[in-house]
């Protein structure tokens, strides 16, 4: 089973990492070349281009000029811990006991814009390109453009014929999956709140839902689609009416 996830513009890398455990990203070199039209933008380019404040636009561009290969533990972070927006607090990933740490190396694979796709011990350095940015890259006029097929290519090298992917991810990242393309069948979970009544999506509490979604598959060890069924962190339970075999909807 592979789950996907979206990354987070939310960034730490002052927290002590629990483990030395790391690899290197499949797409680097790709990753490299976006950097090289990104570092030619100023700050307020930077600011027009990502819709971002001019503090942020600096903060951005000093990241870009500081970016640079080979990536190792003194320069960089791996992924799962670089990252810290609300599926990031769902997940929870700096409590993961140690002997759980394969399972979810050989599971979890985060999206990026930059990096295209990320193992989670997969060294990054601090950026911010979100995966809609219409950013022009040579004759590709956005970043669906210039991953095209790439991501999916590197999630096939490393599913077998019929394993299931979840989607944990947002739609905006989802987008860069071909899923016609891909080796097994994908899964989307959605999780829904009643709030004054009414059964709705929530952002805040979806966002965290699908962090926790992947924290209960590395706990338990989940193998088959069937058993995402019994996911009931954070309160949540499945709804068997609601769901299809394509979308399990998760209620609370």
């Amino acid at each position: 089973m592979k789950i996907v996830i979206s990354p987070a513009k939310s960034l730490d890398f002052e927290t002590e990492v629990p483990t030395k455990q790391f690899t290197q990203g499949v797409y680097l070199d790709a990753a490299a070349k976006l950097i090289s039209v990104l570092k030619k933008k100023s700050p307020k380019k930077l600011s027009e281009l990502m819709s971002i404040s001019a503090k942020l636009g600096e903060l951005n561009w000093q990241r870009n000029q500081e970016w640079q290969l080979p990536f190792s533990l003194e320069n960089a972070r791996q992924a799962v811990y670089a990252f810290k927006g609300d599926v990031y607090l769902g997940l929870d990933a700096y409590s993961i006991p140690e002997k759980k740490l394969n399972y979810l190396g050989d599971s979890l694979r985060i999206l990026s814009g930059l990096y295209g796709v990320l193992k989670p011990f997969d060294l990054m350095q601090a950026y911010r390109l979100e995966m809609g940015t219409k950013l022009k890259v040579g004759t590709k006029s956005n970043l669906y453009q210039y991953w095209d097929t790439k991501v999916t290519a590197a999630l096939n090298e490393e599913m077998v014929a019929g394993e299931p992917l979840v989607n944990l991810a947002s739609n905006e990242y989802f987008k860069v999956i071909k899923p016609k393309l891909l080796k097994g069948d994908v899964i989307t979970p959605q999780f829904k709140d009643y709030k004054d009544g009414k059964l709705k999506m929530i952002s805040f509490f979806a966002k965290k839902a699908r962090g926790m979604m992947v924290r209960y598959i590395i706990d338990n060890d989940i193998k088959d689609v069937e058993s995402l069924k019994g996911f009931d962190y954070g309160g949540y339970a499945f709804d068997d009416k609601l769901s299809s075999a394509n979308e399990f909807v998760f209620v609370r």
